[in-house]
Order: structure tokens, then C-alpha cells, then sequence
């Protein structure tokens, strides 16, 4: 294909992707009540699934109601079309969430014929996983971070003098970011993967500077989650865990690597 083909090409992915997008935006436009409602507003309210989960682990640990949620906060609106946008920006990162699997395949469909047939064999279902990781990321971080960060800054207090007023949009950016950021971070083994096929990372590398990353990771953790160790060690853990599956990935890559230089070799 000559350059302004592959533009053609790179255009009308662009172009499907976008309308995927518009599609699902537009379905959680229609849905407000839902979005909203059962989703978006949910980590406020004391009855929160997470909040239940954590108090009933508590009493079974003997801390009695150490953990337990049960204050609620009102949310208000201070600018004449505040709602009218963030049920429009909403609506469309709702869009760019449910279409992410058709999105990423647009992506690779681009990508994939300029690969040699051996990459393509060793990115085979690329797209799934992920796809998996992505919304398994989205996932902890609406489950996880997001109720935890939204209780404990919005019930956070300098001073008895001083009452926290939340507007609607700090809590919706609140609550997008971290998810949006959690369902990038759990890309970590699908860039390792990349990373080691290029031969920039290998699995000693990553050993060597394994306690370098648990340092980034707590870090990371105590960036995203409020400053309790609580927080910060249910966050920590799963990101130590992809670091190591990391590391797996890593040496399987360059096993079969080592082990196709030989074939040829021979």
C-alpha cells in the first residue's frame, strides 16, 4: 500500500472507531438513570456493594464496625449547564469503555499487516487480552479505589469550621479518573510483552530492579488511594502481582525467542 492508502486505511479505522464510540455514548446518554444512578453516583451511598464487603470482613475480624461506611454526602451542581455536561462527557467515557474491545481492534487491524507472519503468530489474541485486562482494571478501580477515595476525601475535614460542599463534577472526575487510570495500568503485562519481544526488557532486568518497582508501586498506590495503609495495601498488592506475571511473561518470550534462534541456527 503507498502512504496515502495506509492514511485512507488509518482514516476510516479512525472513523469506525469513533462511531462505536458515539453509539454506546449516545445508549448511555438514553440511560441517564442507570449511568448515574446505579453506577456513577452508587460510591457515595453507605450501602455501597464495597462498603458492605468491607464492613462485614471487619466484624469478622473482630473490628467491629472499624470499617464500616455509613455516612452519605449530597452532591450539588453550581454552574447553569453542569449537568447537562458532565451527562455528556459521562456518557461518552461510558462509550469509550464499552467499545475499548472494538476500538483496540481497530488499532491492531491497522497494525497487524505491516508484522511479519512469526509476529503475528506471537501476538495472537492480543485483542482479548487485552481487552480482559483493560476492564478487569476498570473494574477494580470502580470497586476499589474509587469508593475508597470518595469516602475518605469527601469525609476529610482540616477543621470542624469548615463543611465539605462536593459539586457534581469533582465527583464524577473523581471517579473517572481513577477507574480510567486502573484500567491503564493493568496494560503492564501486555507492554512487557511487547517490550521483551523487541528484546528491551528481558526477565533479569526485571528481577534486578523488582524492589525499584515495588518502590514505584507503592508510590503509585499512595498517588491514587487516600493516605491510609489500608488503601494503599489493597492497591499495591494486585499491581505486584502483574509485576510478577510481568516477570513470567518476560521469560516465556524469551525461551521461545532462544529457542527459534537455535531452530534456525541448526
Amino acid at each position: 500500500m503507498s502512504f496515502l492508502q495506509h492514511l485512507e486505511e488509518m482514516r476510516w479505522r479512525l472513523i469506525r472507531s469513533a462511531i462505536a464510540i458515539l453509539g454506546f455514548g449516545v445508549l448511555a446518554f438514553i440511560f441517564k438513570g442507570i449511568i448515574f444512578d446505579k453506577i456513577i453516583l452508587a460510591p457515595k451511598n453507605g450501602t455501597f456493594i464495597t462498603y458492605r464487603i468491607m464492613c462485614a470482613a471487619s466484624k469478622a475480624v473482630g473490628f467491629e464496625d472499624g470499617f464500616c461506611v455509613t455516612s452519605d454526602f449530597e452532591l450539588q451542581n453550581i454552574s447553569m449547564a453542569g449537568q447537562f455536561t458532565s451527562h455528556i462527557v459521562v456518557s461518552l467515557i461510558a462509550g469509550l469503555i464499552i467499545a475499548f474491545p472494538y476500538v483496540f481492534y481497530q488499532i491492531w487491524g491497522f497494525v497487524k499487516p505491516g508484522l511479519k507472519t512469526t509476529e503475528r503468530n506471537t501476538a495472537r489474541g492480543v485483542v482479548f487480552f487485552t481487552s480482559l485486562l483493560f476492564m478487569s482494571g476498570i473494574l477494580f478501580g470502580y470497586y476499589l479505589i474509587a469508593p475508597l477515595s470518595v469516602q475518605f476525601l469527601g469525609g476529610y475535614k482540616v477543621s470542624d469550621q469548615v463543611d465539605n460542599i462536593i459539586t457534581l463534577n469533582s465527583f464524577i472526575t473523581t471517579i473517572t479518573s481513577t477507574t480510567l487510570a486502573s484500567g491503564l495500568v493493568f496494560q503492564l503485562p501486555i507492554v512487557i510483552y511487547f517490550l521483551a519481544k523487541t528484546g528491551l526488557v528481558t526477565p533479569k532486568t526485571l528481577r534486578a530492579y523488582r524492589k525499584h518497582a515495588i518502590v514505584g508501586v507503592l508510590i503509585l498506590a499512595a498517588i491514587i488511594t487516600p493516605p491510609d495503609i489500608t488503601s494503599q495495601i489493597l492497591v499495591t498488592l494486585p499491581l505486584i502481582v502483574l509485576y510478577e506475571i510481568s516477570i513470567h511473561i518476560a521469560r516465556i518470550v524469551g525461551k521461545k525467542s532462544l529457542d527459534n534462534e537455535l531452530k534456525s541456527n541448526s
